[in-house]
């Protein structure tokens, strides 16, 4: 059956997990998808890992549009989140709304995605009124990146802590779906997720919470300018890959590729008129 925000109610709901990776391109998400994940977030992490940012301020409209249709069209069962990037929905209301409905309408998006607290409050009912589904974002919003003084993790004072709290009870008041809780210490996000009646997504925000998310290239070992703590490898395809690769270059320089079985023939009598 189709992942929605049913699925993300649901779920909170009965206790079960909900799993949640990124993706920016058609095969990927194919694979992904059909592994049978509740969720595809395509990410403005597109900007490190895709495109080779530093951070994720350069990403575009036009770049979550493109990637985000990609995904879409593979995804048949996976919810599909869209990234509203950097400067999008900050500016005004409207153009938070014009922005959320072109993620829907040409990037095919079954939901969207904005980082911020109470300050992102009107836009997010503004884009719920017209029948976006909206998944918040707290804790270290890498948006706000120059704000914080780099990634670090959120929420650690008392102060903090509480403000922390008080924005998660207001994007769900405003109509937010979900909350995506990153870089949080696990024992707030596990209080911020007994508050809440719609589901938290954890990225280093601990185990308590409903779901979780990791970007598909860390957990598979395929990114390695920077590691964050709170990713598990579960596989080292990144280094799988580059040995491909260097058996590539080594078949081709050896001629053992491509070898018979991976060409076409052509009747000899037919070379032979050819001379």
């Amino acid at each position: 059956m189709k992942n929605s925000v049913l699925t993300f109610k649901e779920a909170k709901q009965t206790g079960k997990k909900l799993t949640m990776l990124t993706a920016y391109d058609y095969s990927t998400a194919k694979l992904i998808d059909e592994a049978g994940v509740n969720s595809i977030l395509v990410g403005d992490s597109l900007g490190n890992v895709m495109l080779g940012y530093e951070d994720t301020l350069s990403v575009t409209m036009e770049d979550m549009i493109h990637h985000g249709a990609a995904v879409s069209r593979a995804a048949k069962n996976a919810l599909v989140v869209i990234d509203m990037p950097f400067m999008s929905y900050q500016t005004s209301t409207y153009d938070a709304v014009v922005n959320a409905g072109r993620l829907m309408k040409e990037g095919r998006a079954g939901a969207v995605k904005l980082e911020g607290g109470r300050e992102v409050c009107e836009q997010i009912k503004a884009i719920t009124d017209c029948g976006i589904p909206v998944v918040a974002h707290l804790g270290l919003t890498p948006q706000s990146v120059n704000a914080f003084g780099g990634f670090k993790i959120q929420g650690k004072s008392e102060e903090a802590a509480k403000r922390l709290i008080d924005d998660a009870l207001y994007v769900e008041e405003a109509g937010a779906f979900s909350v995506v809780l990153e870089c949080v210490p696990a024992k707030l996000a596990e209080l911020i997720t007994g508050k809440l009646s719609i589901p938290t997504i954890g990225i280093g925000a601990g185990n308590a919470c409903d779901g979780q998310v990791l970007v598909y290239q860390d957990m598979l070992g395929m990114f390695s300018d920077y590691v964050p703590k709170f990713v598990k490898q579960f596989a080292d395809v990144g280094s799988i890959m580059k040995q491909a690769f260097r058996d590539y270059i080594n078949a081709v320089s050896d001629m053992s590729f491509p070898a018979k079985e991976h060409s076409y023939t052509i009747d000899d009598e037919v070379i032979k008129k050819l001379y």
